[in-house]
């Protein structure tokens, strides 16, 4: 989505001799959102980030994610933490008991403001995870305005129901009722409130396709005139991005080729129908692709139990195809273990055993046009092997930069050999800074899940 800022010109009636130069009109200001043309996303889980489990303890790691890159912080839910019907000891980021406070777990307002600016200083920009569809069972709207939310015939307000009107498994939480007018100005005004007492930079909307699509048309212009926002989804419902109002959705679809690709449940060849399928239902915007969230790593597994030996070459593959990639906390250390979703469980960061590796994909990607997100970056063109079930080789060009990738997406050794000559050239091998001339019909061999990185030098 990209709101341009338009000059309205207004013109005084002119009499017969008088004339209009037009060759004197100021141009369109310049995409106030083109700060996400060449950015990552990070999820930040404070309560696991650090000993402390605090915003400001978390600060202290902004320096280093600002080396390794990072450019878009998302953090996790920061709302206090409803009491009833808790799961766990500290209960769900999503079971929010105050849409306009910050969880005194994890500090104070003033605290988030701190943080805030200085990711801005840093350059970064900051986004909030906000919970459209449901609230904590105690949170302020139900003694002050019962009236918001979903009731039984009982007049007794409920969790989530699915369209069988079954419960969605979510208990500790209160479904709202968007067919209640207040409902979405109540919601409405909380999302204007972070963005003018805070200054964030955007949201992501958990379940946003819980949501109804007239809802979204009614709420985000009217965000976009207190300042321009980044919109992120958690959905892949295609009016999201087809309407404009959402930047970016979720690659699940992508996401479960991955691990089915790690598995053996999947081919190379499926990430061609993967990216035909997404050119068919998308006009607009773009994917975030990630190995790891926070609900992949709680309830599906780690990195290393759902890809195991996989995982480099298909972060690879996500941080250079098309779309905006994410890294999860943690990640950058090699988060082996589930954190728990309820409980305070901290992340063991180790050596940073990631983190270089991390930090050379991002940095590319911010660097070479042809690696950026959306329309700013290249399409990536396949190139062709003979070996179209085992091997992903494709190119990615803009305004002069190129990158070439050749990924082995098996267990198995790979002697392949590239065809045609669209890819001939020098490059830099970004990963083993060396020098490597592509030739017509070149031959290469890459180990089991090994991978070419390419840069084409200046």
């Amino acid at each position: 989505m990209r709101f341009l800022l338009l000059l309205l010109c207004c013109y005084a009636a002119c009499t017969p001799a008088e004339t209009t130069d037009m060759t004197t009109a100021e141009p369109a200001a310049a995409d106030p959102l083109s700060w996400a043309d060449n950015a990552n996303i990070y999820e930040v889980n404070i309560r696991q980030y650090t000993p402390e489990g605090t915003i400001n303890a978390f600060a202290q790691h902004l320096p280093r994610l600002k080396d390794m890159g990072v450019e878009i912080l998302w953090l996790m839910p920061v709302y206090p933490i409803s009491e009833k019907n808790r799961k766990g000891t500290l209960g769900s980021y999503y079971a929010a008991s105050d849409f306009k406070a910050v969880n005194p777990e994890f500090g104070t307002m003033e605290d988030l403001k701190r943080l805030i600016d200085k990711a801005h200083e840093l350059g970064m920009k900051v986004i909030l995870d906000y919970v459209p569809n449901h609230t904590g069972f105690d949170h302020v709207w139900t003694k002050t305005n019962p009236e918001y939310y979903t009731k039984n015939a009982a007049g007794e307000i409920t969790d989530p129901l699915d369209e069988n009107g079954k419960s969605m498994g979510w208990t500790d939480v209160a479904d709202l009722n968007y067919d209640e007018p207040g409902t979405r100005a109540a919601v409405i005004d909380v999302l204007k409130y972070w963005i003018e007492e805070a200054d964030i930079d955007g949201y992501r909307m958990d379940v946003g396709f819980l949501a109804p699509d007239d809802f979204w048309a009614e709420a985000i212009p009217q965000l976009q005139k207190v300042k321009p926002i980044f919109m992120l989804a958690e959905s892949d419902h295609p009016y999201h991005r087809n309407s404009g109002l959402f930047d970016m959705n979720f690659g699940w679809p992508f996401h479960h080729l991955l691990n089915d690709i790690a598995q053996g449940k999947a081919t190379a060849a499926d990430i061609d129908s993967f990216r035909m399928t997404q050119a068919e239902k998308y006009e607009q915007g773009y994917y975030m692709h990630f190995l790891d969230n926070h609900d992949e790593n709680s309830w599906n597994g780690t990195i290393e139990e759902r890809m195991g030996e996989a995982a480099d070459a298909l972060a690879v593959l996500a941080f250079t195809l098309e779309g905006m990639p994410l890294l999860y906390s943690g990640q950058e250390a090699g988060l082996n273990k589930r954190l728990e979703f309820f409980e305070k469980d901290e992340i063991d960061w180790g050596n940073f055993s990631k983190q270089d590796f991390y930090k050379t994909l991002l940095h590319l990607k911010r660097d070479n046009k042809a690696l950026w997100n959306g329309d700013a970056g290249g399409r990536a063109e396949r190139i062709g092997t003979n070996l179209p079930e085992a091997v992903y080789a494709y190119q990615r060009e803009k305004d002069g930069d190129k990158v070439v990738v050749v990924i082995n997406l098996t267990a198995k050794p790979q002697a392949i050999q590239l065809e045609g000559d669209s890819y001939v050239g020098s490059y830099n091998d970004v990963f083993n800074t060396k020098s490597l001339t592509l030739t017509p019909e070149m031959d290469i061999e890459l180990g089991p899940w090994e991978y070419l990185v390419l840069e084409n030098q200046d």
